[in-house]
């Protein structure tokens, strides 16, 4: 094997015909023959190119509605053929077999097909099965073969030729050829995935999971660890489907907390007002609703104006000048909302180090989805938690039951609660926290920490009392003790919600009636390790 191998014959057959007519002409020019399928060789010719059909090589027709046209020996022994072999170039000249040099190939549209929404005879057509049988083939024979299964990669290959006199590098093929076997293999792994939820099997014998390159990161969580960010081709909205108007690339822990400032943002519909969440280290430091964004997010600051220093905002409404005025008062790393006023954007401008991502609306809750967690040896899958409940939900376990300003703040804060890292505490206080404990080891030290917080708030605000006296309390799983739900009583609040569900549940319900509380139960539990 040289390192340099030329690519004289090519065999072009894409579904997205993008740059298609631009990379034949580019070959032909360089004498490289061309052959062709289907639709492919169709626009090939139109563009007055001299393509030979793939059809005229197996001496077979398309047919099958084109199922069949490239699983045969005249395709994949021109693919497979080792040119240092002498058996191997004995039986090509025995059977009529000409190399392949160059295959390009990108599959049917299956992703973007289930994306649509489409039923399951349709997904099952858009499963390409010759696309991928050649990409594998010739991705292995990389020691003379190149592949190109990505339209941007049309360029690189035209460099490659035009630096080698019509060669390309050993090199230059083991990187198309690492991209062709991870094509090919989040291709079946969409399928696979797509085909366990299309039988509602939860746990398949095989999990297979793939990402594409969004980008290269600096570091990871800490500078001696590398990271990039990948992503599933999901069209939620969210980081990994934003548009980033200004400011330097997103950094690991920048994604990474966007995403749960968004996604708890997107809790809380924007026909039921305006709100604001401010996340540190994946955590709310603040969420509340206002009569708009701007008092919104003022309210959300005000629950932990220290964290909320270079911290993210995320908002469920378009972003509007006065808003964005007062994020500027402050540094904050990245702000994301769904849209973004011109005016917004310039008083941004002003900031240049601040990210402003904008989507097209907000992720939608309730909508199922899995999550995956590395552990050494493997890694855990499980459904998104996308419980919710309304008040017809809850159950009212103490001898006073809330008032409606009280469950329109249970139901805040449980909303909130989900998106804490356990064990999670959140008080509210007329639709806004006023105090987060989040992923302490014991419960009533969240219970502490979120009072001490609202503390340290009611003195730097100049309050006389801090704003969890009258508030309610979320905790987003049961009081095993009465401890933590008479520390949060301690603390002024007055309605309490949970999951229920202890063995000491009644000991725990008492001390709420003792203490004057009205507590509601949920029945689900919202861990967030």
């Amino acid at each position: 094997m040289t390192d340099l191998a030329p690519v004289r014959r090519a065999l072009l057959s894409v579904s997205d015909k993008t740059g298609l007519v631009e990379l034949g002409q580019a070959l032909a020019d360089r004498g490289v023959e061309l052959l062709s399928t289907g639709g492919s060789a169709k626009a090939l010719r139109d563009a007055g190119l001299v393509v030979k059909d793939v059809a005229d090589v197996t001496g077979f027709p398309e047919m099958m509605d084109g199922r069949v046209k490239t699983l045969h020996p005249g395709v994949h022994g021109g693919l497979l053929a080792l040119r240092d072999n002498d058996q191997h170039m004995a039986a090509m000249t025995a059977h009529g077999i000409k190399p392949i040099d160059l295959l390009v190939v990108n599959l049917y549209p299956f992703e973007e097909t289930v994306a649509k929404g489409a039923d399951y005879a349709t997904c099952i057509e858009n499963i390409d099965i010759g696309g991928p049988a050649m990409i594998r083939a010739a991705a292995k024979n990389h020691a003379f073969v190149n592949v190109v299964v990505d339209v941007e990669d049309y360029q690189p290959l035209l460099d490659e030729l035009a630096a080698h006199d019509g060669q390309t590098t050993y090199a230059f093929r083991q990187r198309l050829a690492l991209t062709a076997y991870a094509r090919t293999g989040a291709y079946d792994a969409a399928v696979s995935g797509w085909m366990a939820g299309a039988l509602d099997e939860p746990a398949p014998r095989r999990r297979a999971v793939a990402g594409k390159l969004a980008q290269t990161l600096r570091y990871g969580e800490n500078p001696h660890q590398s990271a990039a960010f990948y992503v599933d081709g999901m069209n939620r909205p969210g980081v990994a489907t934003a548009t980033q108007h200004q400011g330097k690339e997103l950094s690991y822990n920048n994604i990474n907390d966007t995403d749960a400032a968004f996604e708890l943002v997107s809790e809380f519909l924007p026909k039921d007002g305006p709100a604001c969440a401010i996340i540190k280290h994946a955590n709310p430091c603040g969420v509340a609703r206002g009569t708009t964004l701007k008092e919104a997010y003022a309210r959300a600051f005000d629950c932990d104006r220290t964290s909320a220093f270079c911290g993210i905002v995320a908002l469920n409404s378009t972003l509007d000048r006065e808003t964005a005025e007062e994020i500027c008062e402050i540094f904050t790393e990245v702000v994301i909302a769904p849209g973004a006023h011109r005016e917004a954007k310039e008083v941004f401008a002003r900031k240049k180090n601040l990210r402003l991502l904008t989507t097209p609306g907000l992720a939608n809750p309730a909508e199922s989805g899995l999550m995956l967690r590395q552990v050494s040896g493997g890694y855990l899958v499980q459904d998104k938690d996308n419980g919710r409940l309304d008040v017809s939900d809850l159950k009212v376990v103490t001898k006073r039951a809330p008032s409606d300003q009280e469950l329109a703040d249970l139901l805040f804060a449980w909303r909130v609660a989900k998106h804490v890292k356990s064990n999670a505490i959140v008080y509210v206080k007329d639709g806004a926290t006023v105090g987060v404990g989040a992923g302490q080891m014991s419960r009533v030290d969240s219970c502490r920490i979120a009072a001490r917080k609202a503390e340290d708030m009611a003195a730097t605000l100049g309050l006389d009392a801090p704003l969890t006296r009258g508030s309610v309390v979320a905790s987003d799983a049961f009081f095993p003790f009465a401890d933590g739900l008479l520390t949060a009583a301690e603390a002024g609040a007055t309605a309490v919600i949970q999951p229920g569900g202890s063995m000491r549940d009644d000991e725990v319900i008492a001390a709420a009636d003792d203490a004057g509380l009205a507590m509601v139960v949920t029945g689900m539990r919202h861990f967030r390790h």
